[in-house]
């Protein structure tokens, strides 16, 4: 069973939770829609097609020659993600009440949390930090990384967006971009006078749509201009997303938020939030990238 971060944040009972929980998915729209597998352990191992079986048509009294599945099995590992909030005692006691201030610093610190899980969903690289996870950009290749046409301008068109969703089989259920490349995407539809489709978020909030699948904005810093300083354009992702079929974050039970209490080594008040985490990709064709864009 999958849930999102959101639905799960209405299942806590710990309000102190429950308030991290909603911070950080209010903060990352990749934490607000992506479905979150419960495992045990600290990995998951599962199967990822690479080739399909031969079928054929026979005659009468013909037989079928067999063939199977070929797959590759993968391992997503689990990775520990969070920090320590201190609130010195003199703090807490002039200026402000203890629970004011302590929440002000637990809710910056959530946020740090998404930010950071966000940004390695997008660009995570084991390789670079073993202590991190792989993320979607070292799944995409041939096919599903995409450069724009126009490879000297790095001019967005339509065909551009149309060939990004249609690597994605069955149909993608975000394109993720940034703030900078919304704009390059908003000015292409508005320029042309093109029908803009505008859906919800869990919160209620409008969200620009592009032939019916919704643009899910993250922060410059996240997806930011590749290549020396940006020469190389923005790059949007579109991913479909699904526990055992698709693209879906793993967790084992969930994010942990601990109130540590007063430190006997020093006079703080310590808050701590760790959160056992990865990503699978079940399917290689449910993500897809487009790069190169300029404005």
């Amino acid at each position: 069973m999958a849930i999102t971060l959101e639905e799960s944040a209405k299942l806590s009972q710990d309000m102190l939770q429950r308030g991290v929980i909603e911070t950080m998915v209010r903060t990352s729209a990749v934490l607000e829609i992506l479905p979150f597998m419960e495992i045990v352990g600290n990995a998951y191992a599962y199967n990822q097609v690479a080739e399909l079986p031969d079928v054929a048509f026979r005659a009468v009294n013909e037989g079928y020659v067999e063939s199977g599945s070929v797959f590759e099995q993968k391992t997503a590992n689990l990775v520990m993600l969070g920090g320590d909030v201190d609130v010195d005692k003199f703090i807490a006691q002039t200026r402000g009440n203890i629970n004011d201030q302590r929440a002000i610093q637990t809710e910056l610190k959530a946020k740090a949390v998404a930010e950071t899980f966000t940004k390695t969903f997008f660009h995570g690289d084991v390789a670079t930090d073993p202590k991190s996870f792989d993320g979607l950009n070292k799944f995409v290749s041939g096919s599903q990384d995409i450069a724009v046409a126009d490879t000297t301008n790095g001019t967005l068109t339509y065909a551009d967006l149309n060939k990004l969703l249609d690597a994605v089989p069955y149909g993608a259920d975000a394109i993720f971009l940034s703030r900078s490349c919304r704009r390059i995407v908003m000015n292409l539809l508005q320029h042309d006078q093109h029908y803009i489709e505008v859906g919800q978020d869990a919160f209620g909030k409008p969200v620009t749509m592009y032939s019916g699948v919704p643009l899910r904005v993250v922060e410059d810093a996240v997806l930011p201009a590749q290549g020396t300083d940006g020469a190389d354009g923005f790059e949007i992702y579109a991913v479909k997303l699904g526990a055992m079929s698709d693209v879906s974050g793993l967790q084992n039970g969930g994010i942990a938020v601990t109130d540590i209490g007063e430190l006997e080594t020093k006079p703080v008040y310590r808050t701590r939030i760790e959160w056992y985490c990865g990503l699978a990709v079940f399917n290689p064709n449910s993500v897809a990238r487009l790069h190169g864009i300029k404005a």
